[in-house]
């Protein structure tokens, strides 16, 4: 930590009222603490940005949270101080002179490459912002790096190794190295949860969000499809993807998210986004829960005995905060739900990689097709199909696109099946405002042999599917396993969720960091 010394050694000697006791450890310092801390003299941007670095060298070879480092991060966090200073200690945003990491799905204008974890996208340096990352720059985020994940965001074999890429290696629990960090925004959770940033964004088609955020002892929220740009993000599912942020307290998950969030006119998903979006911070209230009613997804509960005890405690917590909890014993029409899904994201997949590919520079990007990725593989099947295979590739690439009659009726079952019919029909059944459930179990061993091993169970499908938004906040822990709290709501319900999360959060003070 010798450049944290330094920065505090310099700051001392400006100011002897900064003898007063020290900063907390970094480590586990919210952005809202890091901001009381910067405002009161106890720490710079740049000593924070600098801190974060020291602990990626220190922790990460075991990690592999991490697939580049920016080097733009220190200069831009110098910045952000002179631009503070100038402005007698004033900041733009929650956000301002904040260290994160981006999705190595995700495009930055920074010099470094978006792989989406394969090799075939090594040279991909494109030297443009995806519009969620303007955004967060423009707010006055310190890029930090590119965080590793699981190779194409997991939708490469269905045998796959959650946290695994062929660019980034794998990826580790920070509570337990030999666990899995699930995926495939493995690397995003794994180095908040650690303490190498301060925030992260993901990406979610699937419990990609919120299923490392849980495991990982996080706050991630999966924003409604539509509410943030997809734009010049390593697609899977036009129906299903958003990008969202991962943290370690729901305030800076808000604070994120309220940024993050606005209309695009490259994506026509997010035309009502701008209309949508809120202060969602601003709505954060400890009595939030007083008086609502909840509804309780016992279909995503009992798969694993010890996780439904935290479940019970967390209901308990929430009743005692004055929540109305309503019991959802099933879902109806569940189990079709997953084959129509498949077909959505193949057919997809396939369409929406062609058209990013195309984007790419041919000069740095020499596969320009799904085709060509799959030709890659096999060519380079020593680094990049070690653990397992590509099937699912080569069932998009026979796909028959967006006009055949396959996918449109799996594209329209599967939505009306998980929104209409399925969340949005329980809550006014229910006459309830959310539905709770257990966002899964524990992490499971890291085994390259049986591969992923998930119990059953988990509260996200249906909104993944529906394109409705999911927020997990760390619910306790299972054998020093962090587990996760799942409040799921209907399309454009953030701000509830949220304030939710929010009042559960302030009850329960349930996030235990891991000690490394």
């Amino acid at each position: 930590m010798r450049r944290v010394a330094a920065f505090a050694a310099v700051a001392v000697l400006a100011s002897p009222a900064l003898a007063t006791p020290p900063p907390a450890p970094i480590a586990d310092q919210s952005m809202a603490e890091l901001q009381v801390d910067v405002h009161a003299g106890r720490r710079t941007y740049g000593a924070i940005t600098a801190a974060y670095l020291d602990r990626i060298a220190m922790l990460d070879g075991g990690l592999r949270s991490i697939i580049a480092i920016n080097p733009w991060a220190q200069p831009a966090a110098v910045a952000a101080d002179a631009w503070k200073l100038q402005r007698a200690g004033t900041y733009r945003t929650p956000l301002f002179g904040m260290p994160i990491l981006i999705k190595d799905n995700i495009e930055t204008l920074d010099p470094m490459a978006t792989t989406a974890g394969s090799l075939a996208l090594a040279g991909n340096v494109t030297g443009r912002d995806a519009p969620v990352i303007a955004r967060l720059r423009a707010a006055g985020v310190v890029i930090l790096g590119k965080a590793n994940l699981s190779e194409w965001a997991n939708i490469r074999s269905d045998d796959s190794l959650s946290g695994w890429s062929a660019v980034g290696g794998q990826a580790r629990n920070p509570y337990d190295l030999a666990r899995s960090a699930c995926g495939s925004s493995s690397g995003s959770a794994v180095a908040v949860a650690a303490g190498l940033a301060a925030a992260a964004v993901g990406t979610e088609t699937d419990g990609s969000i919120t299923c490392p955020a849980a495991i990982n002892g996080l706050v991630g929220l999966k924003p409604t499809v539509g509410l943030v740009s997809r734009t010049f993000i390593v697609p899977i599912s036009e129906s299903q993807d958003t990008a969202g942020p991962m943290t370690r307290t729901v305030l800076d998950t808000a604070n994120m998210l309220t940024v993050m969030a606005g209309s695009d006119p490259k994506d026509a998903a997010t035309v009502e986004a701008d209309a949508r979006k809120s202060d969602y911070a601003a709505g954060l209230k400890p009595d939030a829960l007083k008086g609502a009613r909840i509804g309780v997804m016992r279909y995503a509960a009992g798969f694993h005995k010890e996780t439904d005890v935290v479940f019970e405690q967390a209901l308990a917590t929430l009743k005692a905060q004055g929540a109305i909890l309503v019991e959802v014993p099933e879902f109806p029409k569940r189990r079709e739900i997953g084959p129509a899904e498949l077909t959505v994201l193949l057919t997809e997949l396939k369409v929406g990689l062609n058209v990013y590919l195309a984007s790419t520079d041919p000069k740095k990007v020499a596969t320009r097709t799904l085709a060509d990725v799959i030709a890659f593989n096999i060519a380079h099947a020593d680094r990049e199909m070690p653990l397992f295979g590509q099937e699912l590739f080569e069932q998009a690439q026979k796909t028959g696109g967006l006009a055949d009659p396959v996918y449109i009726k799996a594209r329209d079952d599967a939505r009306r099946l998980a929104g209409p019919e399925g969340i949005d029909a329980l809550m006014a059944k229910y006459e309830v405002t959310a539905l709770v459930g257990p966002t899964l179990a524990p992490s499971w061993l890291i085994d390259p042999v049986l591969k992923d091993r998930y119990v059953g169970g988990g509260a996200g499908g249906a909104a993944a599917v529906a394109g409705y938004p999911h927020l997990t906040v760390p619910m306790g822990q299972v054998g020093g396993l962090p587990v996760g709290l799942s409040f799921v709501g209907p399309k454009w319900s953030e701000a509830r969720l949220l304030g939710y999360g929010f009042a559960y959060e302030q009850a329960s003070k349930a996030r235990r960091a891991p000690v490394l």
